[in-house]
Formats: C-alpha cells, sequence, structure tokens
C-alpha cells in the first residue's frame, strides 16, 4: 500500500479532491431524486395503475441507478484528482542491495 500523497506542488491535494467527490454526491442525490419524481409521474400520467410495489420497485430501481452511475462517476474524479492515476504510471528503481527485493527470485 503506498503512502498518502503529500506533493505540495501538486494541483489538487486530497482534501480537495474529497470535498469535489462529496459535492458531485450531492447533485447526483438531488439528480436522483429528480429521476424518481420523473418517473413516477410518468407512469401517473400514462394512466398505469400505481400500487405500493409499483412505486417502491421504480423509487429503488431509478434512485439506484442514478447513484450508482454518478458515484462511479465521482469515482473517477476522486481518482483522478488524488493524485492515485499518477502513481500507476511509476516505474520504482531497482534496490541497490539485491536481498531487498520482493520476489526474492535470480534474474
Amino acid at each position: 500500500m503506498s503512502a498518502p500523497r503529500t506533493d505540495p506542488t501538486a494541483p489538487l491535494s486530497n482534501r480537495h479532491a474529497w470535498a469535489r467527490f462529496r459535492w458531485i454526491m450531492r447533485w447526483v442525490s438531488v439528480t436522483a431524486i429528480a429521476a424518481v419524481g420523473a418517473a413516477l409521474f410518468y407512469l401517473w400520467a400514462d394512466g398505469s395503475p400505481l400500487t405500493v410495489a409499483v412505486i417502491i420497485a421504480t423509487c429503488a430501481g431509478v434512485s439506484l441507478s442514478v447513484l450508482v452511475g454518478g458515484g462511479l462517476m465521482a469515482l473517477i474524479f476522486l481518482s483522478s484528482g488524488s493524485g492515485h492515476d499518477e502513481e500507476v504510471g511509476k516505474i520504482d528503481e531497482p534496490a541497490e542491495d539485491p536481498s531487498a527485493r520482493w520476489d526474492r527470485r535470480d534474474r
């Protein structure tokens, strides 16, 4: 596991990335509520019977779909903003002491 990012020259700090993640998730939650309302309005306007089961299934299906999609998008921004994406491409320098290698195999 890598150490937390402490580079002061980084454009976005972890705190800023998490704040942006929470901000995005707030708007995704508002969007999910609006999507549930729109779906229920559509079912009502269409003349579909709105039983308790239909309302619960619609609320659960629409809200979870919007929240999962928005949450995954927000995680992409969190990963990019916290510096995890840049660390993937870095190659560690080989250890000078052969006994310090983690795999212990001969080359």
